[in-house]
C-alpha cells in the first residue's frame, strides 16, 4: 500500500469541488461510465489515467525488488506485478467504475518478504499460499460487507496512524536497501559507510524530492531513472561493485512463478497464524488506503460513504486472491490514484486507461532490471514521506486518542512489522477506553478487532 504526496492530496480536494467542464463523449463510453454525468470527458479521463500511472508505475520496479529478497526471480515478480496490476485495475474500472489504481501494495510486499519469508522462514511458495487463503477469507468478508462495519468502528486517530506507521516502515526499508542505515551491535542501527553508493543514493533522493516539490507527474519514476544513471559508472569509474549492467532492451515475459503457489502446503496448522496475519494486515492496509483516497478525492455516495464501496472492496479482495497464483504479494488500492483525480478523473474509464498502460512493461523486463536497489530506495523513502501527511490530523492534545495512535505509528518500523503496530494500536485503544469507563466509545467491530489482534499476537509467537 502507498500514499501520494500532500500536493496530490491538496489538488485532489480542490478538483473534487471544481469539476471540469464536460465535453461530448462517445455514446457507449458515456453511458457505461457515466462520463458526462460525472462532469468529465473522455479526454479528461485518459489524461487522468496517464497521471495516475506515472505516479504509481514505480511499483513495476519496486515490487520485484522487494519480492526478489524473498527468493522470487526479479523478472518473474515483474511480470506478475504487471499482470495483476492490469487485471485488477481493469476490474476496478469496468466493475466498480471508480478511477482507482489497484496493484501490489507496498505494505503487503514488505510483510510477505520481511515477516513471512525472511522473518518466519517460510518458503516463498508457501508464503504465496498464505496470501491465497488470506485472499479467500478477504473475499468472503468483502461479500458480506464486513468492511463497512470496520470503517465505522475504527476511530479517526487510528486510521491516520495506520497510514503514517506504514509510511515510516517503508521509509526504513528504503534507507536499509540503500545502505544508509546498517546494523550495529552496539546501537542496533547506525549510519552506513559514506561510499560512492551511499553518495549516489543521497543525490538521487534529493533530485527526486526536488521533482516532487516542483509537481512533476511521475516524479518517483523519474527519480528512479536519474539515480540509475548516476549509478551506471559505479564499478567502472569509481567504486568497487558494478551496480548497472546491460542485459538487453526487451524480452518475453517471465511466468516462471505462475502457479508456484503452495495452496495445500499453506493449510498446515502451523501456518494458520500467518494466514491470519496476512488477512489482518491486508484488510486494514487496504481499508486505510481506500478511506484516505475516498476522503481526499470526495469519491462518496449520497450518504457520505465511499462510492461503490462494496464493489470496490470486492475487486480489492479478489485481486488479493489471484495475486498469489500469479507469483506476487497481494494487490490493493493505491493512494496515488489521487494524482488522476487531481487531473479531473471521475469514472472507471480512468482505471481502464491505467490498466492498459501497464501491459507494454511485460516485455521490458531486461530494461527495468537495470535498476539497482539504490535507485528504488529514494522512491521508498518518499512514499513514506507522502504517507505521513495524516499525522497532522491526529488530535495530539487528547492523550487517550494520541497514545494508541503513537504506538501504532512507532511500533511498525521499530518492530519491523506492520501487523504488530496495528495490533498494539487497537488493543491499547480498547484497554484505555475500558480503564476510563468509556465503554460506549468502543464499537462492536472494534471489540472484535482488538480481540483478534490479541489472538494473532499469541498464536504468531
Amino acid at each position: 500500500m502507498t500514499q501520494s504526496s500532500s500536493s496530490y492530496a491538496t489538488q485532489s480536494s480542490a478538483s473534487a469541488n471544481e469539476s471540469p467542464s464536460p465535453s461530448p463523449s462517445p455514446g457507449w463510453l458515456d453511458r457505461y461510465f457515466n462520463v458526462s454525468r460525472r462532469g468529465s470527458s473522455v479526454k479528461t479521463e485518459v489524461l487522468a489515467g496517464i497521471a495516475t500511472f506515472l505516479a504509481g508505475m514505480y511499483i513495476i520496479v519496486v515490487n520485484p525488488a522487494i519480492l526478489s529478497d524473498a527468493g522470487i526471480p526479479f523478472s518473474a515478480a515483474l511480470s506478475a506485478t504487471v499482470v495483476i496490476s492490469f487485471l485488477s485495475s481493469l476490474a476496478m474500472g469496468l466493475y466498480a467504475r471508480n478511477p482507482i489504481l489497484v496493484a501490489p501494495g507496498m505494505g503487503m510486499n514488505a510483510l510477505f518478504t520481511y515477516t513471512l519469508v525472511l522473518g518466519a522462514g517460510l518458503s516463498w511458495e508457501v508464503a504465496l499460499g498464505c496470501v491465497f487463503w488470506s485472499g479467500v477469507m478477504f473475499a468472503i468478508l468483502a461479500m458480506f460487507n464486513v468492511r463497512e462495519a470496520i470503517i465505522e468502528a475504527i476511530p479517526p486517530s487510528l486510521r491516520y496512524a495506520i497510514t503514517c506507521g506504514i509510511g515510516l516502515f517503508i521509509t526504513f526499508i528504503g534507507l536499509k536497501n540503500a545502505g544508509f542505515i546498517v546494523a550495529n551491535p552496539a546501537t542496533l542501527v547506525s549510519l552506513g559507510n559514506l561510499d560512492p553508493s551511499l553518495v549516489t543514493f543521497f543525490i538521487g533522493l534529493v533530485a527526486t524530492a526536488v521533482m516532487v516539490i516542483r509537481g512533476y507527474n511521475g516524479a518517483l519514476i523519474l527519480g528512479i531513472a536519474v539515480t540509475t544513471l548516476l549509478a551506471a559508472p559505479m564499478g567502472r569509474l569509481w567504486g568497487e561493485d558494478v551496480l548497472v549492467a546491460w542485459n538487453g532492451l526487451a524480452a518475453l515475459p517471465d511466468f516462471s512463478a505462475v502457479w508456484k503457489v503452495d495452496i495445500l502446503g499453506a493449510l498446515k496448522v502451523a501456518y494458520l497464524p500467518f494466514i491470519f496475519v496476512m488477512l489482518f494486515t491486508n484488510f486494514f492496509d487496504a481499508l486505510s488506503c481506500f478511506m484516505a483516497l475516498s476522503e481526499s478525492a470526495n469519491l462518496k455516495d449520497a450518504n457520505g460513504n465511499p462510492r461503490n464501496l462494496k464493489r470496490s472492496m470486492t475487486v480489492d479482495a479478489f485481486a488479493s486472491m489471484i495475486a498469489a497464483p500469479l507469483g506476487t504479494s497481494a494487490a490493493q488500492t493505491f493512494i496515488e490514484s489521487g494524482a488522476g483525480v487531481a487531473q479531473g478523473g471521475r469514472t472507471g474509464l480512468t482505471a481502464v486507461v491505467i490498466a492498459l498502460l501497464f501491459l507494454p512493461f511485460l516485455f521490458l523486463s531486461p530494461l527495468l532490471s537495470l535498476v539497482p536497489g539504490i535507485a528504488t530506495a529514494p522512491a521508498l523513502v518518499l512514499v513514506g514521506l507522502f504517507m505521513m501527511a495524516p499525522v497532522t490530523r491526529i488530535d495530539w492534545s487528547r492523550f487517550e486518542e494520541a497514545f494508541p495512535a503513537f504506538l501504532a505509528i512507532i511500533l511498525m518500523p521499530l518492530t519491523y512489522s506492520i501487523t504488530l503496530g496495528i495490533a498494539f494500536g487497537f488493543m491499547s485503544f480498547v484497554l484505555i477506553k475500558l480503564a476510563l469507563g468509556k465503554f460506549s466509545e468502543i464499537k462492536p467491530a472494534m471489540w472484535v478487532s482488538a480481540v483478534l489482534a490479541g489472538v494473532m499476537l499469541v498464536t504468531a509467537q
